[in-house]
């Protein structure tokens, strides 16, 4: 699997695959020399798992790492757990080369990678609108759902209020762009924005805030 990502990377002309590891422990190490734009994390890996040491990797201070995971599409408990240790976003092992290079390239550039197939049930889940999954001895119980608050306890803009709402929707900045009749560079604005008031640390995070507070 790793050997067929990194063909495909490589391929893409402005892609380079700077390392490889083949369980978390792995993974940390390598993280923490070469100091990765973006990081492919499985799940299911021997010793440490991809969940634990992307818990680490997101907890660390100096990183700047951001960790992509990769898992099936039918285990919304891997991508729940994933959620919370701070995942920026999931891709789906039978990606495609274009998908994958995509991925790269979305989470290099600071947006999270929200296929609305796979993060949507998720991040209703987290939120509290369904049955949380069994807690493990590496994921805790998530906490419930706090009250719903206006945008504006938060902050907010009414404009920016409307592009978190549709970011909940999983949509992408120029797809926010084409609902608002605003620019792509207007729309980074408020995301920025956003995040900053939030304390949000990626679009995941700030969705999962829209979700649990009442503002999507």
């Amino acid at each position: 699997m790793r050997a067929g990502f990194r063909m495909i990377l490589e391929a893409a002309g402005d892609i380079a695959v700077i390392g490889e590891a083949a369980d978390g422990a792995q993974a940390l190490d390598a993280v923490a020399r070469l100091r990765p734009d973006v990081v492919f994390m499985d799940v299911q890996m021997p010793g440490m798992d991809g969940l634990e040491a992307t818990r680490r990797i997101v907890a660390e201070p100096s990183n700047t790492s951001a960790v992509v995971v990769v898992t099936t599409f039918d285990r919304d408990d891997y991508l729940f757990q994933a959620l919370q240790a701070g995942a920026s976003g999931f891709l789906l092992k039978n990606a495609g080369p274009e998908e994958l290079t995509a991925a790269v390239r979305v989470a290099a550039a600071g947006d999270a990678l929200l296929a609305p197939e796979v993060t949507r049930r998720v991040i209703e889940r987290f939120a509290g609108a369904g049955e949380e999954p069994a807690p493990t001895a590496s994921a805790p119980t998530a906490s419930p759902p706090t009250p719903a608050a206006s945008a504006a306890d938060h902050g907010l803009t009414d404009r920016e209020a409307e592009v978190l709402r549709l970011l909940a929707r999983a949509l992408s900045n120029a797809e926010i762009a084409r609902e608002l009749f605003i620019g792509d560079a207007t729309v980074k604005t408020h995301v920025s924005n956003i995040l900053i008031k939030l304390g949000a640390r990626d679009r995941v995070a700030a969705v999962v805030f829209a979700h649990r507070n009442g503002l999507a």
